[in-house]
């Protein structure tokens, strides 16, 4: 088939008129983008289509005035991975190292067994008290030059606790358990049950000295009562009349002629 032009003249009549369209426009858009090309960034394109086109080009490269201001004011993107990244942590352990004369500590292997033979996982039906009698007992049998004993039951204590009590000394912030006595306080508190601490603070409150037991066996015991309730809140002056006022007439004589001697 033919069709006529403008002019009158018969032109053919192409039958895949689509991809001869296409064909016509990426010749166009190659001819464009090669004057763009070609020619200086500040040289003005010739025609009013390749002068649209090169506008929209460098708009694309710089961005205009506005939309810099959108992005600068948009928040910063939060991707997975912002999550994925990790801090690196400055401390691994709540409790500090303490300061030692010593220049190398080094505990035997047969120590550390001996302290994991006596695990406590903080459960109901667990005493906090012999663990902590019984973990004493064990670091007592170590001593190093230069090392107070405070220091070796400190340093070795985590490996006494396992499970939810291992969990609990890792709650605390890094290096903020400096002395023995602060991390048995805590201990002790965490794990000692209220009801023990009422029946604990009552047998002190009321010691009474046994008709068959000496002053130095008295004295033993009462400490011993003291130890097994380390939280029991008594200052040493209430502790002291306390176990004054428990003492059998005989014994308060004694006690009295005593410290009479020592204080002449």
């Amino acid at each position: 088939m033919q069709s006529k032009s403008s002019a009158g003249d018969l032109v053919p009549l192409d039958l895949e008129i689509e991809a001869t369209c296409r064909r016509n426009n990426t010749e166009r858009r190659r001819k464009i983008l090669k004057d763009i090309t070609t020619s200086p960034i500040l040289e003005e394109p010739q025609s009013s289509e390749s002068s649209s086109i090169f506008l929209q080009t460098r708009e694309s490269e710089i961005g205009s005035p506005e939309a810099n201001i959108m992005v600068e004011d948009q928040p910063r993107r939060v991707t997975l991975e912002n999550y994925s990244s990790f801090v690196v942590l400055q401390f691994f352990t709540s409790i500090a190292w303490p300061e030692v004369q010593a220049h190398n500590i080094t505990y035997p292997h047969s120590l550390i067994q001996l302290i994991q033979g006596n695990l406590f996982h903080g459960l109901p039906n667990e005493d906090p008290y012999a663990h902590l009698a019984t973990y004493i007992e064990i670091c007592n049998t170590i001593k190093i030059a230069g090392v107070l004993k405070d220091v070796v039951r400190l340093s070795l204590f985590s490996f006494s606790l396992s499970g939810e009590a291992k969990r609990w000394l890792h709650s605390f912030k890094g290096n903020s358990l400096k002395t023995w006595d602060e991390v048995v306080e805590k201990f002790m508190k965490k794990y000692f049950l209220e009801s023990k601490t009422v029946e604990g603070k009552k047998a002190i409150s009321s010691f009474h000295q046994f008709l068959d037991e000496s002053l130095s066996e008295a004295l033993e015991r009462f400490h011993g009562l003291l130890r097994k309730t380390l939280t029991h809140g008594f200052s040493e002056p209430i502790q002291l009349n306390i176990f004054i006022d428990g003492l059998r007439p005989q014994s308060k004589q004694l006690l009295d002629a005593s410290i009479g001697e020592r204080l002449n």
